[in-house]
């Protein structure tokens, strides 16, 4: 996603307390910084703009694209995943999952590109709602980061992420020349699937020129290419479209609302055609400004408590102090678990919690925000008519995130700075959308495969923002067995049973308090996180679990059936293990020795290192 020259200059915006600021996203590689021949040969094709340009590779993408069915021997050796229908009601008031509710089976080792997926096991169709709607659970997939991605590439991630409760793609588009053929391939790929994978257009307009009409011309034209595609989601009969920003677009019109409406929405090429959701970093009071313009509002920044700065995080922990104020450490076991066993897990995973931790629980997967933009949206419904005897009713889709850390440095990118996702952020605030899931009409895991700023949740392939530094060896894939399981949940108001105990943690490289050579410095916001190991564990019925970082440092837990959130901090040297164990047996343990918590890097790295054991 590149970004025009002028917004550089709101990079001091980025750690303001406002959501409606717009955060600096795209990276591009500068010519300075040292790159491998086939590094520069990518990144040539990615950034033209930024880039010397190189000869076209001659060799064209393979077209072929290979499926493994049900029952049929892959070509390597790869784990199954199964969506299972889930078996209990969530009320709306309630946002955990109860205790005697299990996940569907996930497979035990963590996934990676290469996953093959039993076709047959999954829904064909997403679960219809009870007032007839569907929920969708879509992934931001950077099309930036795909110039080596060939059809298969394609349908690999397409088939990971079905597997893994995911409905379709959003495919962030920008300017590079060749990503419009990307595009092509991926519908060509989910077409060729045969699943029930829907795509849209996601229109970067911090990449996008917006300034004329035939700035939006280039827009129509590339929603047009693909707005009958079979595979193409389509929302109250029409092509779902959505953007990254575009809020100081006029096309050449008297106002930015008159650009869209005369220009996109209601232009003869597109009227009647697209259903258009927009992530305009506004104030959502100002939505009813885009009546004509708006069918929808996504809320990009739900996904973080991008509130939280340090200087933010400091005053609440004085008012608390001041106050007196007891903090909120409700962070355990997802459930409504009766009786002294929950209540001595929360007070173990408490007492794992600094105080500035405990005082920042209450924004780690709150809604508050996403309260303010269904009210902007509720003002917006009431400035609107039904378009041809359809409900007026605006779609609201939030954003849900595991984590968010970027590291370029002044002579680059300038952007270096993390939100906090301690605690738990990607189950937090699944179970708080969840909880709501009357609000919410799309989820959007945020993201497939953007490196540049760790909040992956797909494999680490395709072309890298120049972010290997933090991405190296930090597969994120573990995440997607939580996504899979809260998902469904989302989708389909109940929790899928839980038919294999299983085991996902997490910590970053290195201490917060380690230093560095790093001619980069510390992410803005560092001093808000806390040194530990974050741990969801599912269990099939009431289970002992121990964390430990060493021999000697270690935690246990007396956890019911369901899921749990627990923790344990870490040291410099402290290494990552969690077993679950019942009847006096192990049934899953986890031990990636690849994992050592650094006192001493040569680089900072606040990505997460995350991993995943299941029972046989």
């Amino acid at each position: 996603m590149q970004l025009r020259a002028p917004l550089f200059c709101l990079l001091t915006l980025f750690f303001s307390a406002s959501a409606y600021v717009i955060p600096l996203r795209r990276v591009r590689i500068p010519s300075n910084i040292p790159r491998s021949p086939s590094e520069n040969d990518v990144f040539g094709h990615r950034n033209p703009r930024f880039a010397m340009k190189r000869q076209e590779p001659s060799i064209e993408p393979n077209n072929i694209i290979t499926l493994v069915a049900a029952g049929s021997t892959p070509t390597s050796t790869r784990p199954f995943i199964e969506a299972t229908l889930t078996t209990s009601t969530i009320p709306t008031s309630q946002p955990f999952p109860s205790s005697d509710v299990s996940p569907a089976p996930i497979p035990s080792s963590t996934l990676d590109s290469t996953t093959t997926v039993d076709a047959a096991s999954q829904p064909s169709q997403p679960p219809i709602d009870s007032d007839g709607s569907r929920k969708y659970v879509v992934a931001h997939h950077m099309v930036g980061n795909t110039f080596p991605y060939t059809p298969q590439d394609w349908a690999d991630d397409i088939a990971l992420a079905h597997a893994s409760g995911i409905d379709g793609f959003a495919l962030n588009m920008g300017t590079d020349d060749w990503q419009p053929a990307r595009v092509a391939d991926a519908y060509e790929a989910a077409k060729q699937s045969g699943l029930d994978f829907k795509l849209f257009i996601s229109l970067d307009m911090s990449s996008f020129p917006c300034g004329s009409p035939n700035d939006a011309q280039n827009l129509r034209n590339i929603v047009n290419a693909h707005v009958s595609h079979p595979n193409q989601l389509q929302y109250a009969s029409r092509a779902f479209v959505s953007t990254f920003a575009g809020e100081s677009c006029n096309f050449g019109q008297g106002s930015v609302p008159d650009g869209w409406k005369n220009q996109f929405t209601r232009h003869p090429d597109l009227q009647g055609k697209i259903y258009f959701v927009p992530a305009f970093f506004i104030d959502p009071t100002t939505f009813k400004n885009f009546a004509d313009v708006m069918d929808g509002d996504f809320n990009w920044n739900s996904g973080w408590p991008i509130q939280v700065t340090s200087s933010f995080a400091q005053n609440v922990l004085a008012e608390q102090s001041n106050n007196k104020e007891k903090p909120n450490t409700s962070l355990i076991t997802a459930g409504s678990i009766a009786g002294s066993l929950a209540n001595q897990v929360e007070a173990a995973v408490a007492s794992t919690l600094t105080d500035l931790q405990q005082a920042l629980t209450k924004f780690i997967g709150s809604i508050d925000t996403d309260d303010e933009h269904l009210s902007g949206l509720e003002a917006l419904q009431g400035a609107l008519q039904a378009r041809d005897g359809e409900s007026s009713k605006r779609a609201y889709m939030g954003a849900v995130s595991p984590w968010f850390f970027t590291h370029y440095g002044a002579d680059s990118f300038n952007k270096n700075f993390v939100y906090l996702a301690d605690q738990h952020l990607y189950s937090k605030r699944w179970e708080s959308l969840i909880g709501a899931r009357d609000q919410f009409d799309i989820v959007q895991v945020l993201t497939w495969n953007d490196y540049g700023e760790s909040h992956y949740v797909g494999p680490v392939k395709g072309a890298q923002p120049n972010s290997q530094a933090w991405t190296d060896g930090m597969n994120h894939t573990a995440w997607l067995e939580l996504t899979q399981y809260y998902s469904t949940a989302f989708k389909t108001g109940q929790y899928p049973t839980i038919e294999k105990d299983k085991i996902v943690m997490w910590s970053r490289p290195h201490s917060t308090a380690a230093e560095s050579p790093d001619p980069v410095p510390k992410p803005t916001n560092f001093d808000i996180l806390q040194d530990a190991v974050w741990a969801v564990v599912m269990t099939t019925a009431p289970s002992t679990v121990t964390l430990s970082v060493s021999p000697t440092s270690f935690k246990t837990f007396n956890v019911p059936a369901g899921v749990s959130k627990l923790a344990i901090p870490i040291t410099p040297g402290g290494t990552m293990k969690g077993v679950i164990q019942r009847g006096g047996k192990t049934i899953v343990e986890l031990n990636p020795t690849q994992f050592t918590f650094q006192g001493s890097p040569q680089s900072f790295n606040f990505n997460a290192f995350v991993a995943s054991a299941a029972a046989d």
